[in-house]
C-alpha cells in the first residue's frame, strides 16, 4: 500500500480528502479540461476534471437519481428535457428511463468526456447514448441556451464546479436564458456543490436564480463521493405547487412508470427539500 499513488483533491485549500490509486487508466489535459481516471479499490473507476472528483463507478447512482427524477415526478407532465453537461451519461441514462418524455437534447462542450465515459464508464450511460429521441449537441451549454428557440420542460445543469469551462454555468446570464427557454410550469435543476464548504457557490446562485424564478430553493442528497457532506441541487420554477407534490401524489406517480430506484424513493424526494437551518438563515439574508 505505502508503493501506491496517492490522489488528492483540490476543491477545498485546507483540508480534504485522498485516494489511492490502483491503477492509471487515462491522464490527459485538453483545452476544456485536465482529465485523469484511475482505478481505486473501494470507489471502482474514477474520473476528476481539473484535480476535482466528477463521478466513481459506486457511487454515481446517487447524484443522477436525484438530479433526474425529483424534477421529473414533481412536475408529473415532462415531455421535453434539456441536459447541459453530463458527458458522463448517467443523467441521460435516467431521463431515458421515463418513456413518456419525447425529446431529449444534450449539450455537452467535450466530445472527449463522451467518448472516454464510453470506454471506462459504460454503465452510466448503459447505451443511452443510442437512444431515439436524443439529439446531441457538443457547444458550450451558455451559448446553446443563447440562442436555440426551443423550449423545454425540464432544464438540468450537469456541470462541474464553477471554475474552467463551467464557471458561465453559474453566471445570471445562463440562468436567465434558460429561464427563457422553459415552457409554461417548467423546472430547472443544477447541481450546487457541498453547501458547508461552498456556502459562497450557494448564496450566489440563490441570489441569481431569485431574479428570474418566482419559486427558488435547494433540495440535498448525501453523496460519499463528495467531500464535505450533503450536495446541494439548485430549483427554479415559477410553479411552488410542482415542488410540494404530496407523497400520495409522489406514490401515484412513479408506481405508474414501475421504474426501480437504488436511491431515489418517495419519502426521500419529499424530505430533501428539508434545509438544515444554518441554510435558512444564509438564504434568509441573501
Amino acid at each position: 500500500m505505502i508503493n501506491k499513488q496517492i490522489w488528492h483533491e483540490k476543491l477545498h485549500c485546507h483540508l480534504g480528502q485522498y485516494f489511492l490509486i490502483d491503477k492509471i487508466l487515462y491522464q490527459k489535459k485538453n483545452k476544456y479540461h485536465d482529465i485523469k481516471i484511475f482505478d481505486n479499490l473501494v470507489m471502482g473507476k474514477i474520473m476528476t476534471i481539473d484535480d476535482i472528483v466528477q463521478t466513481t463507478e459506486k457511487d454515481e447512482f446517487i447524484y443522477h437519481e436525484m438530479l433526474s427524477h425529483v424534477p421529473i415526478f414533481s412536475h408529473g407532465f415532462i415531455k421535453d428535457v434539456l441536459i447541459i453537461g453530463g458527458g458522463d451519461g448517467g443523467i441521460l441514462r435516467e431521463i431515458c428511463k421515463h418513456k413518456s418524455i419525447n425529446s431529449i437534447t444534450m449539450v455537452e462542450i467535450d466530445i472527449n468526456i463522451i467518448n472516454l465515459c464510453k470506454k471506462y464508464f459504460p454503465n452510466h450511460s448503459n447505451n443511452a447514448y443510442e437512444d431515439a429521441r436524443l439529439q446531441l449537441i457538443i457547444d458550450d451549454g451558455l451559448n446553446f441556451v443563447k440562442n436555440t428557440n426551443k423550449k423545454f420542460d425540464l432544464i438540468i445543469s450537469d456541470s462541474t464546479d464553477p471554475v474552467g469551462s463551467g464557471e458561465s454555468l453559474f453566471f445570471p446570464d445562463f440562468y436567465l436564458n434558460c429561464k427563457k427557454n422553459l415552457k409554461k410550469n417548467g423546472i430547472f435543476v443544477a447541481q450546487n456543490g457541498i453547501s458547508f464548504f461552498q456556502i459562497n457557490e450557494i448564496i450566489s446562485t440563490y441570489k441569481n436564480l431569485k431574479k428570474y424564478f418566482h419559486d427558488t430553493t435547494f433540495y440535498q442528497a448525501t453523496i460519499p463521493t463528495y467531500y464535505g457532506g450533503a450536495m446541494m441541487f439548485a430549483w427554479g420554477s415559477d410553479n411552488i405547487k410542482l415542488r410540494l407534490i404530496t407523497l400520495e401524489q409522489l406514490i401515484s406517480r412513479i408506481k405508474k412508470t414501475k421504474l426501480i430506484f437504488n436511491y431515489y424513493n418517495p419519502q426521500i424526494h419529499i424530505s430533501s427539500f428539508a434545509l438544515p437551518q444554518y441554510i435558512i438563515n444564509t438564504l434568509d439574508k441573501s
